[in-house]
Parts: C-alpha cells; sequence; structure tokens
C-alpha cells in the first residue's frame, strides 16, 4: 500500500496571484486510488469532480472499452441529484454568507475566495466520515473492488457508507460543513457510477470472444437485486443519496447495446465463424443470420442459466434486444438497396430465413409473451415490395427480349424443330412457364400480396410479347412447317396451362393467344396454297382429260398432311379439314370457271373424271384423318349435273347439292347450268327452282356460316356472255 499522504477535506482552488495558506491535516490517512495513484502530491490537494470522473472512466475502459462518456453520462446523471440534494441542505445548514461560500459542491471557487474559507471548512469537516472510509487501509478500496470485478463486495461497502452519510445529514452533523458532506456524498455517487459502468461492461463482453463468465453475470445479478432491495422507491424528502439506481434498466440498456454492437459485426469481417469469401448483401445477411444464430444460442445454453437464480428474464431481453438491433441494420441496409436482385435478397432473407421457425436451430427455444414487432416497418416493407415489382416489370420484359431473340436465332440457323412426345416443340413454352412459375413462387414465398402483384405483371407483359412474337414470326421468311407447328404447339400450351394453373390472372390472354395461333395456322395454309395452287389450273381442260394432273397435287397434300401429325390434335384436326375445304373448292372454282367447254363425248368424259378424282379426294383426306365429311358430296353432284343423260333429273341433282350446301348461290346455280346448254325455258324453270329452295334455306335459317359448313360463299363466279346468254 502506498505511504500515506495528508490531504484537505474537499477540493479547493487557489488563485494563481494568491500563495496557498498552509492545509489543516485531516484525520486520519488516505492512500492514493488504486486505479489511479499519482507518486507525487499535489501541491494544490485536489480530489474534485474531475479527479473521479477520470479514475472511474479509466477503470470502465481498462474493463470493457467503453469510452469515458458512458461513464460522464452516469457521473451528469449523479451530479443533477446532488445538486438538488445540496440546495435543500443548505437551506437547513449555516447562514446565508457560508451558503454563498460552498454553493456548488465539487466547484472551483474564484480567484478572489481567500483559501482562509476553504481551510476553515476543512477543519469543521474533520468530524464524521472522510475519503479514508472509501479507502480503509485494512482490505481493498471501492474502486479496487469493482475493478477487480467483486461487485458485491463494493456495492455493499458503498451502501455501509451510504447508509452512515444519511444518518449524519439526518443528525445535523454537516450543518457547519455543507461541502464536506456535499463532498463525500460526491464520492459516494461516483463510486455508485463507476459499479454501474463495471455493470455495463460485464454485460458488454458477455459475448465476446474470451467466452461467458458464469460466475460474473451471477454476482452481477445479485448486486442488482440487491441494489432494488435497497432502494426500492424514491425518499419522501427527495434525497438523492436513497433514490433508486435503476441498475435493471441500466442492465436492459447494456443489453441492447451489446446487441447493437454485435449486429454491427456482421460484414466488418470480424463476426466469428464469417464465411471466407462472402461478399455483397447475401453475404452480408448470411454472416448477419449466423452471427445472431450463435449469439442466441450462446444466451440460452451459457447466459441465461447464469441468471436464473436471480429470475432475470434474459432469453426475451436479449431476444427483443437482437430483434431491434437486426430491424436497425435492415433499414440501413433497405435504405441501400438496389435492384431487382438486391431489394428480393433483402425481402425474401426477412421473411423466409429470419422468419423461419428454424431460424435459431432449435425449437426448444421459447419466444416472448408479446409478440415481437415487425423487424421492417409497414411503410418500409411496403416501399421495398412495391421497388421489387417495378425492377421485376423490367426484369420480365427483359427476359421475353431474350426469349425472342433466341427463337430468332434458331430460325436464322435453320434448326429444325425438335419433335417432344410426338410434337413439334420450341423453347418457347417451356422458357414462359419456367419464367412464370418461378417468379411467381419465389414471390409467393414472401407475401400473397407480392404473388398477386407479380403475376398481374407476367400476365401483361406476356400479353405485349405474344403480339410482338406474332409479327416477328409473320414477317420472317425463315419460318417452315416445323416452326410453324411449333410456333402453334406453343401458344396453346401456354394457353391451356396457363389459364388452369392460375385462373382468374390469364383470361385476358386467351384472345390474344388465339389470334397468333390463328395467323400461324393461316401463315401455315398459305404456304401449302401456294404450293398446289399451279396444279389447279390444269383442271377441266382438254389435256386434263388425258392426263391425272391430281396425284401430284394430292402428294402435296398427304406431305403437308405429315407435319400436321406433330401438331396439337385439335388445331391438326381442324388445320387438315380446312385444307380438305380448300381443294374441294379451288376444285370447284376451276370446274365453275372453265378454260374448254364439253360437249358430247367429251363432257360425258369430264363428268366421269370428277366422279373418280372426287373419289380419290375422298379417300385421300378420309385416310388422313379428316372429319369433314359434309364436302363429299360437292364434286359428285355438279359432276352428276354435267353428266346427266335424263335433263329432268338435273332437279333432283341441284336439290342434292343446295340441301347440302344452303351457302350456294344464284350465280353459281347459274355457272353451273351453264355447262350444259339446255335451253332457256328449262334453264328458266330450274332457276326458279333454285331460287324458291334458296329461299326456304334462307327462312329456315340454315345458313352454312352458322355452322361452319362454308364452301361455295368463297367461291368466285365472274359474269360472263355464256352466262348471260344463258339467263336470256
Amino acid at each position: 500500500m502506498p505511504s500515506p499522504r495528508t490531504v484537505t477535506s474537499g477540493p479547493e482552488l487557489h488563485s494563481p496571484k494568491q500563495p496557498a495558506e498552509p492545509q489543516t491535516p485531516v484525520q486520519g490517512t488516505r492512500r492514493a486510488s488504486s486505479v489511479d495513484a499519482p507518486s507525487t502530491h499535489h501541491e494544490d490537494g485536489r480530489l474534485g469532480l474531475n479527479t473521479f470522473r477520470r479514475a472511474f472512466s479509466r477503470v470502465s475502459q481498462r474493463a470493457s472499452g467503453q469510452a469515458p462518456e458512458e461513464a460522464w453520462g452516469l457521473l451528469r446523471s449523479s451530479s443533477r441529484f446532488l445538486f438538488r440534494s445540496l440546495r435543500r441542505a443548505l437551506n437547513d445548514g449555516p447562514t446565508a454568507d457560508q451558503s454563498q461560500a460552498t454553493a456548488v459542491p465539487g466547484a472551483a471557487h474564484g480567484p478572489d475566495m481567500p483559501s482562509r474559507v476553504m481551510d476553515g471548512v476543512s477543519q469543521r469537516s474533520s468530524t464524521g466520515m472522510g475519503p479514508e472510509e472509501l479507502e480503509p487501509k485494512a482490505g481493498k478500496s471501492v474502486a479496487d473492488l469493482i475493478a477487480q470485478r467483486q461487485l458485491l463486495a463494493a456495492f455493499e461497502q458503498l451502501r455501509h457508507l451510504e447508509t452512515r452519510l444519511v444518518a449524519e445529514k439526518a443528525s445535523r452533523t454537516f450543518e457547519q460543513d455543507p461541502t464536506g458532506f456535499a463532498r463525500r456524498a460526491m464520492d459516494v455517487c461516483l463510486h455508485y457510477d463507476g459499479l454501474a459502468a463495471e455493470i455495463g461492461a460485464v454485460v458488454r463482453e458477455t459475448l465476446g470472444p474470451d467466452g461467458v463468465d458464469a460466475a460474473a453475470l451471477a454476482e452481477l445479478a445479485r448486486v442488482v437485486r440487491a441494489e432494488e432491495e435497497a432502494h426500492p422507491a424514491p425518499p419522501a424528502d427527495g434525497d438523492f443519496l436513497l433514490t433508486p439506481r435503476r441498475w435493471r434498466q441500466h442492465w436492459e440498456d447494456a443489453v441492447r447495446r451489446s446487441a447493437q454492437e454485435r449486429v454491427q459485426l456482421a460484414g466488418a469481417g470480424e463476426a466469428p465463424g464469417a464465411a471466407e469469401g462472402a461478399s455483397g448483401l447475401p453475404g452480408l445477411l448470411d454472416e448477419l443470420g449466423g452471427l445472431v444464430r450463435r449469439d442466441l444460442q450462446r444466451v440460452q445454453r451459457e447466459v441465461q442459466p447464469a441468471y436464473a437464480a436471480a429470475g432475470f428474464p434474459v432469453w426475451e431481453a436479449y431476444l427483443r434486444a437482437f430483434h431491434a438491433a437486426v430491424a436497425q441494420r435492415l433499414q440501413e441496409l433497405a435504405r441501400d438497396a438496389r435492384g431487382c436482385e438486391q431489394l428480393y435478397v433483402l425481402l425474401h432473407w426477412v421473411a423466409n430465413v429470419y422468419g423461419s421457425p428454424d431460424f435459431l436451430g432449435t425449437s426448444d427455444l421459447a419466444l416472448p409473451a408479446e409478440p415481437l414487432p415487425p423487424l421492417l416497418a409497414p411503410e418500409v416493407w411496403a416501399r421495398l415490395e412495391s421497388d421489387y415489382a417495378s425492377s421485376l416489370e423490367t426484369k420480365i420484359t427483359s427476359c421475353f427480349d431474350g426469349i425472342l431473340q433466341l427463337e430468332q436465332s434458331r430460325w436464322a440457323a435453320s434448326e429444325a424443330s425438335d419433335v417432344l412426345q410426338g410434337r413439334y416443340h420450341t423453347p418457347l413454352s417451356i422458357d414462359v412457364h419456367m419464367l412464370v412459375a418461378q417468379q411467381v413462387k419465389v414471390s409467393g414465398a414472401i407475401s400473397a400480396e407480392l404473388e398477386a402483384t407479380t403475376l398481374r405483371i407476367c400476365a401483361r407483359a406476356l400479353g405485349l410479347f405474344v403480339p410482338r412474337f406474332e409479327k416477328v414470326c409473320l414477317e420472317s421468311e425463315l419460318l417452315s412447317e416445323p416452326h410453324l407447328g411449333a410456333n402453334i404447339n406453343a401458344c396453346e400450351e401456354l394457353r391451356t396451362s396457363l389459364l388452369a394453373r392460375f385462373p382468374g390472372t390469364f383470361e385476358e390472354l386467351e384472345k390474344p393467344l388465339m389470334v397468333a395461333t390463328c395467323n400461324f395456322q393461316k401463315r401455315l395454309l398459305q404456304g401449302l396454297q401456294r404450293d398446289v395452287q399451279p396444279l389447279f389450273k390444269v383442271l377441266c381442260t382438254r389435256a386434263w382429260l388425258t392426263q391425272d394432273v391430281l396425284l401430284p397435287l394430292m402428294d402435296k397434300v398427304v406431305a403437308f398432311a405429315l407435319h400436321l401429325e406433330h401438331v396439337a390434335p385439335p388445331w391438326a384436326q381442324e388445320t387438315l379439314q380446312e385444307v380438305h375445304r380448300y381443294v374441294i373448292r379451288e376444285y370447284l372454282a376451276q370446274v365453275l370457271r372453265p378454260r374448254d367447254r364439253f360437249r358430247g363425248i367429251e363432257r360425258m368424259t369430264a363428268s366421269q373424271k370428277m366422279g373418280l378424282e372426287a373419289q380419290a379426294i375422298g379417300d385421300t383426306f378420309q385416310g388422313l384423318g379428316s372429319e369433314a365429311t359434309w364436302l363429299g358430296q360437292a364434286i359428285p353432284c355438279v359432276a352428276d349435273i354435267l353428266g346427266e343423260t335424263d335433263k329432268d333429273n338435273i332437279q333432283r341433282h341441284l336439290e342434292t347439292l343446295i340441301g347440302s350446301y344452303p351457302d350456294i348461290r344464284q350465280d353459281h346455280v347459274l355457272a353451273i347450268l351453264a355447262l350444259r346448254r339446255l335451253g332457256r325455258r328449262r334453264n328458266q324453270r330450274l332457276l326458279q327452282h333454285a331460287q324458291n329452295l334458296l329461299r326456304v334455306a334462307a327462312k329456315a335459317g340454315g345458313s352454312g356460316a352458322a355452322v361452319g359448313h362454308v364452301l361455295f360463299e368463297e367461291i368466285e363466279v365472274p359474269t360472263s356472255v355464256d352466262l348471260l346468254i344463258t339467263w336470256i
């Protein structure tokens, strides 16, 4: 122990122009502070506020690395109580002159104040407890006990001194020396504040790399309980010495500060167990989650049992503290989050990682009695979802642009369409399905509202993409029959599967998909028509009578129909029937606009040839699977009229023709009758009968177009001289 030295009984400052007078020694001796023991004697003998502030700041810094400002905050709090109590003590104490001389305890006196006044105060304060009570000759000082983490012993000693000081104040011992009371009360308050700072240091070190000191935590809990029992409520007279120190609240604040410091370690490269090479927001959040998980598991496994005897709500306090700290960190990250990926990573981590029941790695960790507040404020969450939706819409539009570019590159490279499960296949359908399903799935994992928003975005983007895709396809000269068939299949898959999987969202998409499919089908038929149209021009010529010009035409039809085997059934059948109707319609158009007029044997030969070719056409399409059986009567009826030897039977053939094809018009009947040269009267009679049949069919509402049976309506018959002559 350092040799004792004589000190003044209170802080005393001398004027720089006036030499200090001899000091009166105080009863007893005091050794230098175990924390800040100067080796030389201070000539002015000050032991004021700044001295204790420096001493306890160094204790706190050495123990926990806390900044002096935290201890100084505690000091200011105690000082306010001290000044209020001192004013009350002065009102009951010495005269006004003495009160003026000692108005502010521990404060420096002005340069004109004689040192003899402070000497007198020192002499009057020689009775009662002095600073040596805080640093006894035998044993350890309170500062030493605090520095050595003997918190309970330090508190008991401080409590004993506090009790004595209150008793002496009550016995009016300090009526003649209020400054002495203030000085000693300040000593007690400063040591209390030092003890509180050490409690914060213990809490701060709990989750540090040195491990949990269970004994220190248990003693901390006992000290807090002891202080609550010693100061259960504010005293009625407002004495600051007996005011509750609220160390439990201080402990909770320390837990919150500790959690904030721990959470800030994530991303700083200092967190234990940080993943190597983790970078960016995903790496930071992974690191943050691992740190919080490990710390809370450590609290449950090591920290909570240490406080168990004192009944501290350790788990709930740490859980709420870490929750608040993570919320604060996420608020900072949310302000800087940009782009679809970062926004999704943040939303996903909050909703599915941190919000997962398995986040802490064990199911036996109890949740607090009151639910935790949202990790992100509702307005912040809504803003993040809105920003994510905007970014997602841009991203999805870009993805559709990429899909279109891939399709165009496939056409340019003349890549043949794959056949998957018997159908022409293009990656378009799979790409769109995967894009929609993936975005909806990940959004649905965040919230139902975001899932609905994503569905609307996908439907809107796809609704804009389909017409663009259709336009590019129809303008391209590189598409072959397999490519068109694959596009038809893709549109059909999108129409059926998306509507079935997401009812109520993609209904508006059905119309553009149907339009695109019909246009692809039309483009497919136009390719066939360009190939076979020249072959029809040979029909109904004298060369036709002696040649088989139908065979090459039907060969092209059969080759075309092979492509339809790899098209979705409803569209394949519809396309095949359309080809069937086209062949019959073009055949009849050539018959009704003959290049050569047949008479006699030629007319009979033409009639027979038409019958045979009609049978061949019907058999071919039946073999291909066409269900348009209603087309089978058209060519045979005209052939029968052309080759009928009994002119009276022509009326019966007309009745069959008009009954089978109610879309036939009067000019068609005129063109058919013109093939026979039946005479004016017979033609008029047959035409009048045909008109009556057409009127009856019209009244019955049997329009061919209404049931999809349109044939003659699309055959144009130009008015010719022969027709006029026949009509006359």
